[in-house]
């Protein structure tokens, strides 16, 4: 198994989350158990790429898809770098791989129209009902991630300016504005929150019932069972809000630009993805409106 300084690596250097972490040390610690039983080796820094196909080929038998062999063999890539990068290596065994060939999964936004009714239908008479509110419209408002909006602080949201801070990926700092009707919305919550009592106290934005920071499968459950009495589509998730953000914002006309970097994304290609659906917006407006699909 690779001693400390590869972690301390990705989480100083590449600034790499706790939870992403983690999965490098599961998906090479499952590697290195691999090569230990099936070659007896205990080395990685001796490692082939012959043994690396293999072990790809026995993860494709026990069922695993070509997408999570290819989050896998990422992390070997990012070791073997390292490794070459500290001189511990002259060569990486992975320098002629290619990545196994995925099909692109379509992610179904929600409507316009199934947002408002989940809106209309939660009640806000209480804390909670406010603060399940106001999530749905801040993930919707602003296209944040699930761990960002786990991890806001009050003195994130500053109501005077209507910005959000946000800590995204690597560590990465970005504001985002806020529309009218979620500002108005954080501070009906946030007085709710102060007549709460000690959960005042506490430097997170969101909490649960008990006063204690919300959590992933929290918020996940929060969403789903929103938009499970609205919605028929087969995911309803924090993701999915997130791309009907993105999605909605370019039908309107949105610059790809503007929203790469409101989503956070590094690279133009990250936010693509979330074309498909102006695309098809796009084709039928064409084919409603174009004056020979509407000759008699």
């Amino acid at each position: 198994m690779p001693n400390s300084a590869f972690f301390d690596y990705l989480l100083l250097e590449k600034k790499y989350s706790a939870h992403t972490i983690t999965a490098y040390k599961a998906d090479l610690k499952e590697f290195a158990v691999f090569i230990k039983l099936v070659y007896d080796q205990d080395d990685l820094l001796e490692v082939n790429y012959a043994q690396i196909r293999n072990w790809i080929v026995q993860l494709s038998e026990s069922g695993v898809t070509n997408r999570t062999i290819n989050r896998k063999i990422s992390t070997l890539k990012t070791f073997y770098r390292f490794l070459l990068k500290t001189k511990q290596l002259e060569a990486s065994p992975l320098v002629k791989h290619k990545a196994l060939k995925t099909s692109r999964k379509v992610q179904i936004p929600f409507s316009e129209d199934e947002i408002v009714r989940v809106l209309e239908n939660i009640d806000t008479s209480t804390w909670e009902g406010l603060r399940d509110r106001f999530m749905v419209e801040l993930f919707y408002s602003t296209g944040i991630r699930r761990a960002e909006m786990i991890n806001i602080k009050i003195q994130d949201l500053d109501l005077e300016t209507g910005n959000l801070k946000v800590l995204g990926k690597r560590n990465k700092e970005r504001y985002i504005p806020l529309i009218k009707s979620v500002i108005e919305t954080a501070r009906l919550y946030i007085d709710h929150r102060k007549k709460a009592g000690d959960l005042i106290y506490d430097d997170f934005l969101f909490l649960t019932t008990n006063g204690d920071k919300i959590y992933e499968s929290f918020v996940y459950r929060v969403i789903n069972n929103y938009f499970s009495k609205v919605s028929g589509k087969l995911k309803k998730s924090p993701h999915i809000l997130r791309h009907s953000f993105a999605t909605h914002l370019l039908n309107q006309g949105a610059n790809l630009n503007a929203v790469k970097e409101l989503l956070g994304h590094s690279s133009l290609a990250a936010t693509q993805v979330y074309t498909h659906n102006s695309i098809a917006e796009l084709s039928k407006i064409h084919q409603q409106a174009h004056p020979r699909n509407n000759k008699k």
